[in-house]
């Protein structure tokens, strides 16, 4: 027997929407401590209080706090319990349980009365008779990891409005170059080293009056040798230039200054962007693990993907459903009828977590290109409309993967492509 239980006291929360029913044994079954309290931060700091001097008053060394997941009511409380400094001292293990878990364990008491008190004694009791099989709460953690997928966000949607506001100036220098189709763009890459240098330091005049050698000479040396086919390259550019409108020549210092300034922005960011991906990295290691491991043995879903989808979800016991999941992340879309009339299209509520949705939308796009499964959706979703089918094919593709991700956290099961892909249908 691990000898640290004898010197433990188990804590039992009956919470609920306005009170908390705290119950504590010893291991040998002793009732310690049984009072309730207003659900708010004074009264639970008074119980931290309590709970302290009753581990220092019966010479225990350990506490063990366990509450069951009841929506929301549940959260503050474990965050509280689970960051307290003054429990840390105490080696203080939080559990946030599944309510089934609970009722299932009170089956083996006959003839118990279902109040608050005995609620709590039985959450305590569980935990007395090591019947608790998951990780400790850590939604302490998850903050802290969530501010680092929160700063992602940030970096990413000021990025992509920075590219936007510069395409405004690319516009009135390279007219031809802002509306060119994929197919004539003379580089794969807009916000490249190459386009960069080209865009910033040349007029469409001077592509056009540069010799074919010099520019492929330039387009080379600019591109570290990477393009296998220059002249073609060269050969898309001058067309660009010379079918682009001219400006004044007093216009293209100050454009210059505006194109370059955005260039540097958003080199600027990107590179604080590797920073935070780094620390991503650093800080999901030895959190929630499980959780981690699960998400990305899904096919294209790595350590930033899975991060900020953990740090928005926190514990999948918090949702009773995929569905309760999806409207948390804002992945539902409203009907639209009135008497004989049905839309056929019907537009995303977007009322949920944006973050949660961000990441979702972000992993899908990266699942579908390793999934046949979410390939074929996504194609089949893209080819049903004509309008913004890209954005939409996302979401509805990213609502298949919330049914996948909540039936793996849910059952505790890694990805399989035979098995559980199906369950996402």
């Amino acid at each position: 027997m691990n000898k640290d239980i004898l010197s433990t006291l188990f804590v039992g929360i009956d919470v609920s929407s306005s009170s908390n029913y705290f119950c504590a044994i010893n291991f040998e079954g002793k009732h310690i401590l049984d009072f309730s309290t207003a659900n708010d931060l004074p009264s639970s700091e008074l119980a931290i209080e309590k709970i302290c001097n009753a581990l220092k008053e019966n010479d225990l060394k350990f506490v063990t706090i366990v509450l069951e997941s009841t929506n929301v009511f549940s959260f503050h409380i474990a965050n509280l319990f689970a960051s307290n400094n003054s429990l840390f001292n105490f080696n203080s293990k939080v559990f946030v349980i599944n309510p089934k878990t609970s009722s299932n364990f009170r089956k083996t008491y006959s003839d118990m009365d279902k109040t608050d008190p005995q609620d709590a004694f039985v959450l305590a009791d569980m935990a007395r008779c090591g019947r608790i099989n998951q990780q400790p709460y850590k939604a302490s953690q998850l903050f802290a990891l969530q501010r680092l997928t929160r700063q992602r966000f940030h970096l990413v949607k000021t990025i992509s409005r920075e590219k936007a506001y510069m395409m405004s100036n690319i516009y009135l220098k390279f007219s031809s170059l802002y509306i060119a189709k994929k197919e004539d763009e003379p580089f794969s890459d807009m916000f490249g080293n190459t386009s960069k240098s080209i865009i910033s330091d040349f007029t469409p005049d001077d592509i056009v009056n540069m010799s074919d050698e010099d520019m492929i000479n330039f387009v080379m040396e600019k591109g570290k040798s990477r393009f296998s086919h220059p002249e073609e390259n060269v050969k898309l550019l001058k067309k660009i230039a010379r079918d682009s409108y001219r400006l004044d020549k007093v216009a293209y210092d100050p454009i210059n200054v505006a194109i370059s300034s955005s260039f540097n922005t958003i080199k600027a960011l990107e590179d604080n962007l590797k920073v935070i991906d780094k620390a991503i990295e650093k800080n999901v290691k030895g959190l929630c693990d499980n959780e981690f491991t699960i998400l990305k043995s899904i096919p294209g879903i790595g350590d930033v993907y899975a991060a900020g989808i953990i740090s928005e979800i926190g514990s999948i016991e918090f949702f009773k459903d995929n569905n309760a999941l999806a409207k948390y992340a804002g992945l539902t879309w409203r009907k639209t009828q009135s008497g004989y009339f049905e839309a056929e299209t019907t537009r995303m509520t977007k009322t949920g977590n944006k973050y949660l949705r961000y990441y979702l939308i972000e992993a899908v796009s990266s699942l579908k290109n390793h999934s046949k499964d979410f390939n074929e959706f996504y194609t089949r979703k893209y080819n049903e409309v004509s309008r913004g089918a890209h954005k939409r094919a996302l979401a509805l593709s990213a609502r298949k993967l919330v049914r996948l991700i909540f039936g793996l956290l849910h059952h505790n099961q890694l990805y399989s492509a035979n098995k559980l892909d199906n369950r996402s249908n």
